[in-house]
């Protein structure tokens, strides 16, 4: 499901969320750092962003701090980035603003400038729930006496 919650609903924990929208790296990039950092400890994560030599490393150490103080806004009581995990980490495409590239003999090429949303949630709460997968777990096909067939192999 779109948009759902990752942690778990106890009242205990403590969720705080950051996003940083219309930010110049392409969603491709950012991935390739965001991936270094989900389900890690918060000051792990920090450090990790701090000397990661990607150019979206800067941008997304200040997004996690910008998590951990909200975090500590919501809850007097956490201390430091030590006590928080990070749960939830989403690259999605923001705005692709084209331009064009004089070529030889008259001609045009496109370039697309591609920028990202990102959104970093901190949990003190290590465990998340499972997702739940965007397609059912019945058989999508156009024939329904192919579903009927197949549905039937998958129970025996």
């Amino acid at each position: 499901m779109i948009g759902e919650q990752l942690v778990p609903n106890t009242q205990d924990a403590t969720v705080a969320k950051a996003v940083l929208r219309d930010i110049r790296h392409t969603p491709q990039k950012a991935r390739r750092v965001i991936d270094l950092i989900r389900g890690q400890r918060a000051d792990e994560a920090l450090s990790i962003l701090k000397f990661a030599p990607q150019s979206a490393g800067a941008d997304l150490y200040t997004l996690l701090n910008s998590a951990v103080a909200n975090a500590k806004q919501k809850n007097p009581a956490i201390r430091d980035a030590s006590e928080l995990w990070v749960v939830e980490a989403l690259v999605d495409e923001g705005r692709t603003m084209k331009r064009f590239r004089p070529r030889a003999q008259g001609r045009g090429f496109r370039i697309l400038k591609r920028s990202s949303h990102i959104t970093v949630t901190v949990s003190d709460v290590k465990e998340t729930s499972k997702s739940v997968s965007r397609t059912s777990t019945k058989v999508q096909t156009r024939n329904p006496k192919r579903a009927e067939d197949s549905a039937k192999g998958a129970t025996k």
